[in-house]
């Protein structure tokens, strides 16, 4: 009796250890990123452009979920090229994306990462809307209506 006993526990704990270890695979795989990003824009503006062929776009991509995204590009009916433009220091660049974190922001700020529209069909006027499309990496696009304002215009929230 006493070797039946033993082999029906070590069978027990066996079958518990290894749904346990069922359990903590499927557990992992959900702390280790896979939940989707959530992607939100806010505070997005155009200062009125002082040139005809070229204005700047800033927002800021909120991400309220647990996955990094990536911005790879925009388009807007505005003009022929929307660029992504990164600042460091004094120097831009276009670059091909921009990390969108986990549980965080991106911001495209004057003086910062911003958004460049080049070769402008027309010029927008303060008080005009300006129709773009965010591009991302993993995310559906976002269509974003952003607001004409004075070529001074210095934000007091979001950025």
């Amino acid at each position: 009796m006493r070797v039946r006993a033993a082999r029906v526990a070590l069978l027990v704990t066996g079958g518990l250890v290894a749904g346990g270890l069922a359990l903590t695979g499927c557990g992992s795989s959900d702390s280790s990123g896979s939940a989707a990003a959530e992607l939100s824009v806010k505070a997005a503006y155009m200062p009125q452009p002082v040139t005809d062929s070229m204005a700047a776009g800033y927002l800021v991509i909120e991400n309220k979920g647990g996955a990094a995204d990536e911005l790879t590009s925009v388009t807007s009916d505005l003009a022929q090229d929307v660029t992504v433009h990164e600042t460091a220091g004094q120097a831009m660049q276009q670059v091909s994306a921009l990390k969108v974190p986990a549980g965080g922001e991106l911001v495209l700020k004057t003086g910062g990462n911003h958004l460049m529209f080049e070769n402008l069909k027309r010029k927008p006027k303060e008080g005009e809307t300006v129709s773009l499309r965010l591009n991302f990496t993993k995310s559906k696009a976002i269509t974003v209506e952003m607001p004409v304002k004075s070529a001074t215009y210095q934000p007091t929230t979001g950025h």
